[in-house]
């Protein structure tokens, strides 16, 4: 009998990379199937929502319930609804950030001078005139959130630039931090994954490739973690990091050694 109600999978780097998924990790996700354990995908991907990974992976023959997906993305516009219902959100962000907020009733604005709220993320127009618009969004006390940390994502010849980045070019010319990040590894991306299921921290198992996001996110929820090496983090990283995972995979393909 396993020891997991639940499992939380990342999707870039654990299910597939770029548009291509990652070898035999059909084996993974059918032997969590068999064991009865629920299973939520969780990308910090900022720029879709939850119905875009059935559409990517259904070829392949896996069936995903949107219900079951989240995104920093998603996450974020849940969290700005809620929390902020009646500001206005500056964005430095992609269209489809722009298009899954909006669906969520978040109001937006392109005046840097009427943000109430100032949210950033990944943007491939970033460009001076971006960063100089965001100086004085950010000017005062206004709010400040990033979708996702990551500085990085992986494609399939390699990665380009992330949210972080974004986020940390943002953070040099307003001189402090984001007040929180929505997405992994946040007490609000844990919080929304809980929601979406029916278990206890201590019965559900986190699988992911980066040790910042989803193995920290696991680790500070009280949850079982496992990092794959099929992703951006290799065993030479495990030396010097912080954030140590509970187990090491080579795959997803590998988790039924856990269960």
């Amino acid at each position: 009998m396993t020891d997991y109600e639940a499992a939380i999978l990342d999707v870039d780097g654990t299910v597939v990379r770029g548009e291509e998924l990652l070898p035999n990790v059909t084996d993974g996700l059918r032997a969590l199937e068999d064991a009865g354990i629920d299973r939520l995908l969780f990308s910090n991907n900022p720029t879709r929502g939850s119905d875009h990974y059935g559409t990517k992976l259904e070829p392949h023959g896996i069936d995903v319930d949107p219900a079951t997906v989240l995104t920093s993305a998603t996450v974020s516009a849940e969290y700005l609804a809620t929390t902020y219902p009646d500001a206005t959100v500056y964005l430095v962000g992609s269209d489809r950030l722009r298009t899954i907020l909006e669906d969520s009733a978040v109001g937006l604005t392109d005046d840097p001078d009427a943000a109430d709220v100032v949210l950033g993320s990944f943007d491939r127009e970033f460009s001076f005139d971006t960063l100089w618009e965001s100086l004085r969004a950010l000017e005062g006390d206004v709010p400040f959130y990033g979708t996702d940390p990551d500085a990085t994502i992986p494609i399939d010849d390699g990665e380009i630039p992330g949210s972080g980045a974004i986020l940390a070019a943002m953070e040099a010319v307003a001189g402090r931090e984001p007040d929180a990040i929505l997405g992994k590894p946040s007490s609000i991306a844990a919080a929304a994954a809980m929601d979406r299921l029916n278990a206890a921290p201590d019965r559900t198992l986190v699988v992911g490739d980066r040790l910042n996001t989803d193995i920290a996110l696991g680790e500070r929820a009280g949850m079982t973690t496992a990092l794959v090496l099929t992703g951006v983090t290799d065993r030479g990283d495990l030396e010097t990091a912080d954030v140590q995972p509970d187990h090491v995979l080579e795959s997803l393909a590998d988790v039924a050694t856990l269960l």
